[in-house]
């Protein structure tokens, strides 16, 4: 589906043509020299368009995101040849995840802001108009615009976005308030398909930024504190906490090694060459008993009257 968003009431079309004169002569919608822009989006599709504000002149205002997944703002103010573009390229915005963009331009100072980063500076080139001319309706998902459009947006243009969209706000229009909520502006609102109203999870991410006292990359000030190490760091720059640890650990493992040396010692103090009583020339004699013979002449007394045999 796509949105519209006619910033001329149909009512003020009608009343300049039963006039004789023509919408554009009569529009209401005076010259900007600034705009203020925010909404956030969640998508898995790119390229697509997310918003695109036309004008009755070439003036127009564009938020695209690229087949990289990089965020595009164009700006064409005056009728020059060429948009000034803004390219995104430090991170890929179609991830399924919520982002949240603010553009605030005064005259030719553009202030773009995405999630939680810190907003960035840009300057629209010295051949620019500082006025965005006769604004004539604001496209939410896809441009269904006559006339000559920009060939980007064209080429973008086609596939169509399929994401969330929420919290649009130009200037003081919230076209998508407009459109789900009953109110006088509801007849300047055009929807193509089925407007679902749902919680789509496209809250931005919002990290409150770090104050310079607590950040730890600010080196402006040399008494930072750090937020995650407050109070535990050392003159010489070690960790209290990680010296303690790395201690205990050298503890256990020297006890462990003390356990092992112990235990080796007392495995081996018994492991040795065993002696035995046996009698010497062994080796040489025919029998045991020869050996002992040989070895204790007292024993042979002994076996010869053990070797008597009495006849009765």
């Amino acid at each position: 589906m796509w949105l519209r968003y006619n910033f001329q009431a149909a009512g003020a079309k009608d009343a300049a043509s039963r006039s004789g004169n023509s919408p554009d002569s009569q529009n209401s919608t005076p010259d900007l020299d600034k705009e203020e822009l925010s909404f956030s989006f969640s998508t898995t599709k790119a390229p697509c368009i997310l918003l695109y504000v036309s004008s009755h002149t070439t003036d127009f205002l564009a938020v695209l995101v690229k087949p990289s997944g990089n965020l595009q703002i164009r700006y064409n103010l005056g009728g020059t040849r060429e948009p000034y573009n803004i390219d995104v390229d430090h991170r890929n915005m179609a991830n399924g995840q919520p982002h949240s963009v603010n553009i605030t331009r005064n005259e030719k100072d553009i202030i773009l802001q995405l999630d939680h980063y810190s907003p960035v500076s840009y300057s629209l080139p010295s051949s620019s108009d500082t006025l965005f001319n006769s604004p004539k309706s604001l496209f939410l998902g896809k441009v269904i615009e006559t006339g000559k459009i920009d060939q980007e947006i064209h080429k973008y243009n086609t596939p169509g976005f399929t994401g969330c969209l929420s919290r649009v706000q130009f200037n003081q229009i919230a076209p998508l308030k407009a459109a789900l909520r009953p109110t006088n502006a509801s007849s300047q609102v055009h929807i193509q398909g089925e407007l679902v109203e749902s919680n789509c999870g496209a809250s931005p991410l919002t990290i409150p930024p770090m104050s310079a006292a607590t950040d730890p990359w600010h080196l402006d000030s040399a008494s930072a504190d750090f937020p995650y190490n407050a109070g535990q760091a050392i003159r010489d720059g070690v960790n209290r906490n990680s010296a303690i640890i790395g201690g205990v650990i050298a503890v256990v493992i020297f006890t462990i090694l003390c356990t092992l040396v112990f235990l080796i010692r007392y495995m081996f103090r018994h492991k040795g060459t065993y002696h035995t009583n046996e009698a010497k020339g062994a080796e040489s004699a025919e029998s045991a008993d020869a050996a002992i013979m040989n070895h204790d002449p007292n024993f042979t007394e002994t076996i010869d009257e053990s070797k008597k045999e009495w006849l009765i």
